[in-house]
């Protein structure tokens, strides 16, 4: 499953395995929509990702933009339950993001390409891939997993996946600016804080797992040590405010928050049915605390820090 708070918090998206996307009332937990067509109903192909469009760029309103291993990139109206738009890519579509103005967006999946679009028209803009030459590692040689924008540019954005690399690119240009190696990148685990500049990456492996990196150097700052009580695979990780991080994967069904100066866990989610393909973390406000959201098994919890974690 993967899910996504919509921008004021007030909603969870939830994407299943059989293709529906089921939309929450995080006050209550009820399922207010449930999003789907004759394609998706048909297909049984599940979602992959989930991200909200503003209106400000998009003249139907309000949308969630869903993409599915068929390869299809849909957009959602919620409020009527209707899809008012398809795209359908030669792959298998594993990860979207959207710019932080939302003018445009990014998918990427199954092969080396991240395609970069234009969200009011849905016109294909550019496609960010790397050159004929293996020498140079100019982009992703594998499987694309994490998509991410610099917070503060509409340009500039990173990607990971199964090479082994943090890839830095400018939805302008054709190959990537720079890389990072190390990151085995498997899932939607990687975050930018753009009041430090530091990049987290999670990693599906048991050591060296969860990483801070320097945004602007592209050199490792520090290693996050495991927990006492074992290790997850990373699939998900996370800045929460500015003091702490969480991450939870596979192998070890654990969630975590950790203290961001001393590297210690502050709170810990243990015994969950299965593996944790996807978190996220609604936006904090003055009066309260972000709401996390955990996907495990057939489950989706809801946790709020007991301690207050402002950015």
């Amino acid at each position: 499953m993967s899910c996504r708070f919509s921008p004021s918090g007030s909603l969870l998206a939830v994407g299943l395995n059989s293709g529906t996307v089921q939309v929450y009332s995080v006050s209550d937990g009820n399922c207010v929509y449930s999003l789907k067509d004759h394609q998706t109903t048909t297909s049984h192909l599940p979602v992959t990702a989930l991200t909200f469009l503003s209106g400000r760029h998009n003249s139907q309103g309000d949308l969630l933009l869903a993409t599915y291993a068929g390869g299809q990139v849909k957009f959602w109206h919620i409020s009527t339950q209707t899809c008012v738009r398809t795209l359908t890519e030669d792959r298998q579509t594993l990860t979207v993001a959207v710019s932080p103005s939302g003018s445009h967006f990014l998918t990427a999946g199954s092969t080396d390409e991240i395609f970069v679009y234009d969200t009011e028209s849905a016109m294909r803009m550019n496609v960010c891939q790397p050159s004929s030459s293996h020498k140079l590692m100019d982009g992703h040689r594998s499987r694309i997993f994490g998509l991410t924008f610099h917070p503060s540019s509409e340009e500039s954005f990173i990607s990971g996946g199964w090479d082994n690399t943090v890839q830095f690119w400018n939805t302008g240009e054709k190959h990537s600016l720079g890389k990072i190696f190390g990151p085995h990148v498997c899932g939607d685990s990687l975050d930018i804080d753009p009041q430090t500049n530091q990049i987290l990456t999670g990693s599906w492996r048991k050591e060296e797992n969860l990483q801070i990196w320097d945004y602007n150097s592209r050199q490792k700052i520090q290693t996050v040590p495991n927990d006492f009580r074992g290790s997850s695979k990373i699939y998900s990780c996370r800045w929460l405010g500015a003091g702490h991080m969480i991450a939870a994967g596979s192998d070890i069904n654990m969630c975590r928050i950790i203290d961001r100066s001393t590297l210690m866990t502050r709170g810990c989610l243990v015994d969950l049915p299965g593996g944790v393909y996807s978190l996220d973390v609604s936006c904090s406000t003055a009066q309260a605390a972000p709401v996390i959201a955990v996907t495990s098994s057939q489950s989706v919890f809801l946790l709020r820090p007991t301690e207050t974690l402002l950015p």
